[in-house]
């Protein structure tokens, strides 16, 4: 199961920077940084949400404990990749990495770790593929 969760990490990941260069390229031009974040951030999470509902079962998670490790998994994946590349390897301080976070610069960033998070156990549930 775990190296199944880890490929398919790799595929959110994909849809991760397939959104972030349309929201560069076509969002933000056209609605303003704010909006164009919120926006981009609403279509990654209903990317996550639309992929795992279409993996869970490859997945395999027979239990909600196996789908809510994965989910977990997922987090610490992502959160391990966003800060730990984006501080040592793209440069950035902890300071902007931690500004796509504060929900009063109506940043909702928070919503993908979240999202990433309860996917497998969420999608399991609606798929029916928890014993």
């Amino acid at each position: 199961m775990w190296w199944k969760a880890l490929l398919f990490w790799f595929l959110l990941m994909v849809l991760a920077i397939a959104n972030g260069t349309v929201r560069v390229k076509f969002i933000i031009p056209y609605t303003g940084l704010t909006a164009g974040l919120a926006i981009s951030t609403l279509m990654l999470c209903g990317l996550i949400l639309l992929a795992t509902w279409a993996g869970i079962r490859w997945l395999g998670p027979a239990t909600a404990l196996q789908a809510w490790a994965i989910g977990l998994f997922w987090l610490g994946l992502t959160l391990g990749f966003e800060f730990g590349a984006g501080h040592f390897l793209f440069k950035k301080p902890w300071g902007e990495l931690l500004l796509d976070y504060d929900l009063t610069q109506g940043r909702i960033w928070v919503l993908v770790p979240i999202v990433t998070a309860v996917a497998p156990w969420w999608m399991a549930k609606l798929r029916g593929t928890l014993g």
